[in-house]
């Protein structure tokens, strides 16, 4: 099983070119399949006179609105290309969320090959429908819905043309950072049994232990924000991972694919060398003489297994020795 790792940079670069550059580094050294940024048109995406979320007025400033806060964050169609480009030559899949219409066309025009659907999207019918119709492969996240409206958004991108083996939903819950108790990781199978289709879990915790667990469980995808420094103003910096954490999490995942391994109960390779040191046989607990009876008080077990099983006790018991044996010589 391979996870498909998003090091999610949203919106952490702060408009800046530069930033976002390093991002990708960041990303791509530790180790990450994609680093995903976020493309929206602020005219498009909110109201003027839309209030910021609480989270969102405790990291910036208060006073501003959520539209000139978003306007600044904007990239343009040039940034896209640049660094699409950028991540090209760090060997790491560029991706960005769509947020509207517009957006939609532009990342199908800069070639895509992968549409994330953010989950204050999922009630967004005529969105819904244009990413479905492009017949990508689609990641939903599904933060803030119940399971009736992740099977409504479901159905309209499959009955839209995208095929159900190119969707992977992610659970989520959609608060920055989203406290333990209300994680709710078992929802992952469960959205995994109902629709049949490989799962993940997109991480706004603080740490690193949901994501590992979520592996375990059977993720197949996990999302996580980073930034180069969490005490950078911005709405999603402190409610992400620092580059060591980044690299710290991808590792923890290899391993987990690793320890998962197959399901089939067997010896392994690296074990094999310790059956005879750590197994046992059955030895003479004390001198045997040839025709003397096996019984509970002259045999006993003791290391190491190169001789007759202990399995085989019952077996042994009431037969009679066919030669001397010494105090702890295999019988």
């Amino acid at each position: 099983m391979n996870v498909f790792i998003i090091a999610e940079a949203g919106v952490n670069h702060n408009g800046s070119t530069i930033i976002a550059k390093k991002l990708i580094d960041v990303a791509s050294e530790a180790g990450a399949d994609a680093v995903k940024f976020q493309t929206f048109k602020a005219e498009s995406l909110v109201s003027k006179n839309a209030q910021k979320a609480e989270y969102q007025k405790d990291t910036t400033d208060a006073k501003q609105s959520q539209y000139d806060m978003i306007k600044k964050l904007e990239l343009d169609a040039d940034t896209h290309k640049e660094l699409i480009a950028y991540s090209k030559t760090k060997n790491i899949m560029f991706l960005s969320t769509p947020f509207d219409l517009d957006s939609v066309d532009l990342l199908d025009d800069l070639g895509l090959e992968i549409f994330k659907i953010p989950s204050g999207e999922i009630t967004n019918l005529p969105y819904l429908r244009k990413i479905g119709s492009l017949n990508k492969e689609v990641i939903l996240s599904t933060g803030m819905a119940n399971m009736q409206e992740v099977e409504e958004a479901f159905k309209v991108l499959v009955n839209a043309g995208t095929q159900k083996e190119n969707i992977t939903i992610l659970h989520a819950n959609t608060m920055y950072p989203t406290p333990m108790k209300d994680v709710n990781l078992k929802a992952m199978l469960s959205i995994k049994e109902k629709f049949g289709v490989k799962v993940g879990y997109s991480d706004h915790t603080l740490g690193i232990e949901v994501d590992i667990a979520a592996v375990a469980m059977g993720a197949s995808c996990i999302e996580k924000h980073f930034t180069l420094d969490k005490t950078m103003e911005g709405p999603d910096h402190k409610a992400s991972l620092e580059p060591s954490e980044l690299v710290a999490m991808v590792e923890a995942i290899r391993n987990i694919e690793l320890a998962l391994g197959s399901d089939v109960k067997s010896p392994s390779e690296s074990e094999q060398v310790n059956i005879v040191v750590a197994r046992k046989s059955i030895v003479a607990k004390t001198l045997i003489k040839k025709g003397d009876i096996f019984t509970n008080e002259n045999l006993s077990v003791k290391r190491p297994a190169n001789g007759i099983s202990p399995m085989r006790w019952d077996e042994l018991i009431g037969s009679v020795a066919d030669k001397d044996y010494n105090e702890d010589e295999l019988i």
